[in-house]
Parts: structure tokens; sequence; C-alpha cells
């Protein structure tokens, strides 16, 4: 019995067998790892084709572009720099010295927005090209409202996957109406909307105490998430024009700070659904061994919670990042000279005068693909961890 060979024996397997069955445990078979990886080439042909069109169409000119396709550098055609010079010296103010001048400007009307209820300064006007103007703009405003959103949104998903929140109907629909009424009473009556705003917090406060108890349906935490994810599924042109004339009565039409909100608010609902996942899968016990030993509910979320949620976080974070970076209906409608972002300069290549550039426009691309490809490699570890952990149920 020693001699004899059994069926598992890898030495006595047919060439069938050792085609179309695993060699070992966790390992796949010679054809399914020739049928899986022949998929994976035709996927990645796909998705990394039209990337590289677009950058060697960068690198072609007008004449290149109209004979036809042409895929092969040095066989197909001759690359040139033609839309690359175009796009950074047709302007002035193309050179390094208006690029270091941004980063004071960005910090003088920083200063000077911040100390505008004490004294009046006047903020310095860019003086820089295009493009460099709306790739300073997209920076500063994906960046800053990605993180305001996700630190808000996570805040808010932790409270709702640990805390049990039971608000009053009616008490909401006293917040909507006092809501609408400092629409009308900035829109029609001409109150300052900071006044009219106060005067609707104050009287909320005293009808939700006066009222509150005499209201019989309340909502709950599953309630509220549903309501959060629905302000996605509302086509964005929807709101694109009350929210013009709310940033106009407001005065800040073109400005950063109202891109920022802006981006921050809309992506909000998608922060906290994806961050309700990861914090309700968290064993509990660990929170509750935590405060018993004196932990603050904020020191558990930032020192416990945030941590084992890394993954998730980054990302969440990523998707957010992209989802502000390809923004482009409300900052066309919401800018005008100072805040373009890069999909509006690529939007002005594809509608120029002399029709469709596409070797000026595939040169902006590259420059605008740049920072989300870098940003995605740099979170690759996470976000590979963060996709499983969040289909991952019970």
């Amino acid at each position: 019995m020693s001699g004899a060979h059994t069926k598992f024996d890898l030495q006595n397997r047919g060439l069938l067998e050792k085609m179309f069955e695993p060699p070992a445990v966790g390992k796949m078979a010679p054809v399914a790892k020739i049928v899986v990886y022949s998929f994976l080439a035709i996927w990645s042909l796909f998705v990394l084709f039209p990337i590289y069109w677009v950058i060697i169409t960068s690198f072609k000119d007008a004449a290149a572009v109209n004979q036809g396709p042409s895929y092969i550098p040095f066989v197909d055609f001759q690359p040139t720099l033609d839309a690359w010079r175009i796009n950074f010296t047709a302007d002035p103010y193309c050179d390094m010295a208006a690029i270091a001048r941004q980063l004071y400007l960005l910090a003088h009307n920083s200063v000077a927005f911040v100390l505008s209820p004490v004294v009046t300064i006047p903020p310095m006007e860019p003086q820089i090209c295009k493009i460099y103007l709306a790739f300073t703009n997209s920076v500063v405003i994906s960046i800053i409202s990605t993180i305001f959103c996700v630190a808000v949104g996570s805040m808010a998903a932790y409270a709702l996957a640990r805390i049990q929140y039971r608000p009053k109907f009616g008490n909401i629909m006293i917040f909507v109406l006092l809501i609408v009424g400092v629409i009308l009473a900035t829109t029609y009556a001409g109150v300052p909307w900071w006044m009219s705003s106060a005067v609707a917090l104050a009287l909320f406060f005293f009808l939700a105490r006066a009222l509150g108890r005499h209201f019989k349906m309340s909502l709950g935490n599953g309630d509220i998430l549903f309501w959060m994810i629905s302000q996605r599924i509302l086509p964005p042109i929807v709101v694109v024009v009350p929210l013009y004339v709310m940033f106009q009565a407001v005065r800040l039409l073109d400005t950063h700070l109202a891109l920022i909100l802006l981006y921050a608010v809309a992506n909000l609902p998608i922060v906290v659904w994806l961050m309700h996942d990861f914090f309700a899968n968290l064993p509990i016990e660990l929170e509750e061994s935590a405060q018993l030993d004196g932990a603050t509910r904020f020191g558990i979320f930032w020192e416990i919670v945030m941590p084992l949620t890394r993954p998730g976080l980054a990302a969440t974070t990523l998707l957010i990042l992209v989802l502000n970076w390809n923004e482009y209906l409300f900052a066309v409608f919401l800018s005008t000279v100072k805040v373009q972002t890069m999909p509006i300069m690529v939007a002005a290549k594809n509608t120029g005068e002399k029709g469709v550039l596409w070797w000026e426009m595939c040169a902006v691309t590259v420059v605008m693909i740049i920072p989300v490809i870098i940003m995605a490699v740099l979170l690759t570890r996470f976000i590979s961890k963060g996709v499983l952990l969040g289909a991952v149920k019970g």
C-alpha cells in the first residue's frame, strides 16, 4: 500500500487533469489561468487605450489629426509639442514668476476674506494664464471641499451608526417653513440673509421647545439615511437656477467659497452612505471598553474608529476627490472668470471658434488626469481593502 498511487497524487495525473485541475488549494488550473488572464488583458486594453489615445494625440498637430487615426509615434506620425506650447504660452503671465505669485495671492485673499467683517482689505486680482489659473482653482476647490466633505460626512455617518435619533416630523416641517421664510425675506423683502437666518434659528428654537412635545410622529436613523441619499437622486440641473439665485443674493458668485461649499454639500450624502456601512461593521465592544476607561465620544471616534476604517476612508476620499475634480455643471453656472476649473478649460477647447481642437484639448486633458492618477496610485493599497470591506455584510 505504501507504493500505491492515488488520484490526487500530482505525479500520477493525466494531461487533462493537469490542464483543468488546480495543482493545490488556492491556485488556479493552467487553463483557468489562461482564460482569466486573457479576459484581464482584454479589459485592461479597453480601459487603458482611451488614456493612451489622449496622450499621443496631445503630441500631434492639426495635420496629423486630420489625416486619420495613427497610434505609434515616430512610425505613424511625427510627435510635436505645438499643442503644449499653445496652451502654456499663448496667454501672458505663463512664466514661473506668475505661478509663484499665485501662492502669495491665495494667502492674501484668504486673510482678506477672514478679516472682512473687521477690516476691508482689497483682494488681489489673479495675473496668470488661463490653464494655470484653472489648474490652481481645481486643486484648491477639490482638495478643500473633499476634506470638508469627508470630515463632516464621517462624523455624521458615525453618529447615525451608533446613536439612535428620533426627530419629530413636526419640528422638521417647522424648520422647512422657516427656511422658506428666509428665502422669501431675502429675495423679495431685501432683508440681509444673515439677519433673516438668525431670526429663523431663534424662532425654530422657541417653536420646537413649545410645540415639540405635541408632535407624535417621529423618524429614525434609516429614514435619515434614505433622505440623505435621495438628494443624489435629484438631477443637478434642477437646482442650478435656485443655487445661482441664492449665491447671487449673498454675493458669492465666481468665488472659491461658493464652489467649495456646493461641492461639499452635494457629495456629503455619498460619504455618509458609504462610511455608515464601515462604521456599522465595526464591533461595538471596542468602543464600550474605551468608554469604560473614560474615553470621550470624540476620542473614541478619532483614536479607535478612524484608524480601523482607514481603508474605507481612503476609498471614499478618492471617490469624492474624483467627483469634485471632474464636476462641470455647477462650475460653469457659478463661475465666470476667476474660479474657472479644468473641466471648463477642456470644454472651451471643445467649443472653440475653430471647431474641436482635439490636439489642444488632449493636452489639457492630460494635465487634468495626472493628479487623480497620482492620488489613486498613492491610495491603491487602501482602496482595494476598502472596496472589499464595504462589500462584506453580516
